[in-house]
């Protein structure tokens, strides 16, 4: 079939079945700046805290690296799956639960860690605070044009109106944070439910009837997108052999395999799987401190999370993480000519301060977001992470509606590319 070239971007060319792009000129003193920065972020963490710190804060680089060079998406994979059915990255997401499950079931069956650290997943209680944040957070992340770890990505791949997002899930977080007692001790919720230890499964059934429900999934998207036929998504600009690797598209499954290892290595590494979300509380709350408000006696801040508080923020092994995450898109960004900050429209800016906060306040309720709660929820073996997944989904299909409000267009059956 031949492909319709008026319909495409300018500068792209069309051939039969396939899009060809070309790169833009690696821009040089930004890869050299994120670089320094990046090193000299590495120096402080690791002289003020510890090794650990600094292990972890690389992976986040290699996360930033490995989201920015595929445009790994959550929030664009149920936007395009909800609006014309395309399912190229529920597949990849399929994938990488696959990896991430198998590595999770390994570590988690036979408690390893390389710190000495007890591994623990993310199995959180399924309740009126799930259901709500994760709808909340689905209108949200198609709001603000992006989830938790595609904000960071593309914060620090250029993306102006990300940084309004990045502030909206800020404030959104801190208000969640203030709230967290009511939702947590005047909802109703069953307890954590984990099909490995709520069960008689242990982990290696657990982790053969999920792989059972991936490879079922996997099949119906199959099926379902061949009697739907949807547009293909738009390829990205691609170098060739070797130079591929540092500046050009990385594919979708590979992707998903080297996020699975980089999260089962967090779990292996400080304790808990890849987490964003508490990061952005903990911020917007040490903000608030600093300006004469004791936030010390809110109930989120009780118990564990009072340490958080009492810490530096480099203490703190998701803020670090996160910091690594959009230094490591900016190099990305920058070695594949792409980091072009944009003046913002106004009611893009409006849609990504509500999705923000939207997405803030959902996370806090749902007990994470599209990382913490579906990709480190599922892989844990949580029932609340299959939960948090259909209510993000419905949470998005109400948002399409909303999306054009504020000027943002949905992917249409008849597009030549989604």
């Amino acid at each position: 079939m031949t492909q319709n070239t008026s319909e495409l971007p300018s500068g792209w060319k069309a051939g039969k079945t396939t899009f060809v792009t070309s790169l833009a000129p690696v821009q040089k003193p930004l890869v050299m700046l994120g670089i320094i920065a990046a090193i000299f972020l590495f120096v402080m963490i690791v002289s003020t805290t510890n090794w650990t710190q600094g292990i972890l804060y690389i992976i986040g680089i290699a996360l930033g690296l490995t989201l920015l060079y595929a445009r790994f998406g959550f929030t664009s994979v149920f936007r395009r799956l909800m609006s014309v059915g395309n399912v190229q990255g529920l597949q990849a997401h399929m994938v990488m639960f696959a990896v991430a499950t198998t590595l999770f079931a390994l570590i988690l069956g036979t408690g390893f860690s390389f710190t000495g650290a007890e591994p623990a997943g993310y199995v959180s209680p399924v309740g009126i605070s799930l259901l709500f944040g994760a709808f909340i957070f689905g209108i949200g992340m198609q709001l603000g044009s992006g989830c938790a770890s595609g904000t960071l990505y593309s914060v620090g791949g250029g993306q102006s109106s990300m940084i309004l997002t990045l502030l909206g899930f800020i404030t959104g977080s801190v208000i969640g944070a203030y709230h967290f007692n009511f939702w947590m001790e005047e909802t109703w919720a069953l307890p954590p439910i984990s099909l490995a230890e709520s069960t008689n499964l242990g982990f290696f059934g657990a982790w053969a009837v999920q792989m059972i429900i991936f490879a079922v999934i996997y099949f119906a998207l199959v099926q379902f997108s061949k009697r739907k036929n949807p547009p293909p998504m738009k390829p990205l600009p691609a170098a060739r052999g070797w130079k591929n690797i540092f500046r050009g598209a990385w594919p979708l499954f590979t992707a998903a395999i080297l996020l699975a290892v980089l999260n089962a290595l967090t779990l292996a590494i400080r304790g808990n799987p890849w987490g964003i979300t508490s990061a952005f509380a903990l911020w917007g709350s040490k903000a608030l401190e600093l300006v004469g408000i004791d936030v010390s006696g809110w109930g989120y801040w009780q118990g564990a999370n009072a340490v958080q508080l009492s810490q530096s923020i480099l203490a703190d092994s998701t803020s670090v993480m996160n910091f690594g995450i959009i230094l490591g898109a900016f190099i990305a960004a920058a070695a594949s000519g792409t980091f072009k900050p944009k003046k913002i429209k106004p009611g893009i800016a409006a849609g990504s301060i509500i999705g923000g906060l939207l997405m803030g306040y959902g996370a806090r309720l749902a007990f994470g977001c599209n990382i913490g709660a579906y990709f480190g929820g599922i892989s844990s073996f949580s029932l609340h992470g299959w939960v948090w997944a259909v209510m993000a989904m419905l949470g998005t299909g109400l948002a399409l509606f909303i999306r054009p409000l504020f000027g943002l267009k949905n992917p249409k059956p008849k597009d030549t590319i989604c």
